[in-house]
């Protein structure tokens, strides 16, 4: 029975990835799909950038969506360790598997795991991972399954993922800024044809130049990376964060009135400036962000509304910094 299921399973999530979609799109299909072939209850794929070493996309369905994800990193970890050795993993208890490391944030609890890499030209481009609270839930038979279904995602995620990778900015990995204008004016068809609000966050980190300066531009750049990663921890697959320049961003925030965008604006604020940025490459940093916020009047061109956003970011900047300001509030 498993089989047949297995096979209208992997059907439908082919004609699924056949579909126009986004990356991250495309890679909740597939950890959907390893819920339905696995006895799970969680499962996460994850894509990483063309270095191989930072995670580009993913994706996590099941229990524990609600909490942060545990980082991805090549030979940390068990899902670091399939993607170092481009090797599956099963393990019947985790707890007894060295590769294993727990995390307080993950919100669910893990006994068993089967992990599988995806593989393009025997290079491992991401990993697939399915979890269960109960020990000893997976036996090689959902290895092969979980393999089966890694091999049969990848062509279509590494076009899309190649995709990705055209339009990214290779240190933060936000889109670019030549991906802004062509997006924002299809969310703003879509708002108008849908009749819904769109606003944009615009960004920058405070004093930044003072960071390179003194810490040097290797430590300035993971600052950037883990802003990046904390402002992405807020937001939503709909949204899109680009890097404009430098360390100004842009956030593209489809159906979002101008309290929703303050609210989430002010989120990011404090998570940028609440909690330095700590790592193994010096003192902890303490870092904070200035945004302007606006939000589509309806018939305003796409540029109009970024020169708006800017100019509340000027307003923010110019009253002392580590502030939201409304476009609003510039008048």
């Amino acid at each position: 029975m498993r089989s047949v299921d297995a096979i209208a399973v992997l059907l439908a999530l082919t004609e699924r990835l056949a579909e126009e979609a986004s990356l991250e799109e495309s890679l909740a299909a597939v950890s959907d799909a390893a819920l339905v072939l696995l006895p799970a209850d969680h499962a996460s794929i994850r894509v990483v950038d063309a270095s191989g070493d930072e995670l580009l996309a993913s994706a996590r369905s099941g229990r524990g969506v609600e909490h942060h994800s545990v980082p991805l990193r090549k030979g940390e970890g068990l899902a670091g360790w399939v993607l170092a050795h481009a090797r599956p993993a099963l393990v019947a208890d985790a707890r007894r598997d060295p590769r294993f490391v727990p995390s307080s944030e993950q919100g669910f609890a893990i006994a068993s795991i089967v992990a599988a890499p995806l593989l393009q030209a025997r290079r491992a481009i991401g990993v697939l991972s399915a979890s269960s609270s109960v020990a000893g839930a997976f036996d090689e038979s959902h290895e092969r399954l979980a393999r089966l279904l890694a091999s049969c995602s990848v062509p279509a995620l590494e076009r899309a993922r190649l995709e990705r990778l055209a339009v990214t900015d290779d240190l933060t990995l936000a889109f670019n800024g030549r991906y802004l204008l062509p997006k924002l004016h299809d969310e703003l068809r879509r708002a108008r044809g849908e009749a819904k609000s769109i606003s944009i966050g615009m960004l920058d980190l405070d004093h930044f130049k003072r960071v390179n300066d003194t810490h040097g531009h290797a430590r300035g750049d993971a600052v950037l990376r883990a802003f990046c990663d904390r402002v992405r921890d807020k937001t939503r697959r709909s949204d899109l964060f680009v890097r404009r320049g430098g360390e100004e961003f842009v956030l593209v925030l489809p159906s979002t009135d101008h309290e929703q965008a303050l609210a989430l604006a002010e989120r990011i604020r404090r998570s940028v400036g609440d909690r330095a940025f700590d790592d193994d490459m010096g003192p902890p940093i303490r870092q904070t962000v200035s945004i302007g916020v606006a939000t589509w009047d309806g018939r305003e061109s796409g540029e109009n509304l970024l020169h708006r956003a800017d100019m509340a970011l000027y307003a923010a900047k110019s009253a002392g910094r580590d502030r939201v300001w409304s476009q609003a509030s510039v008048h």
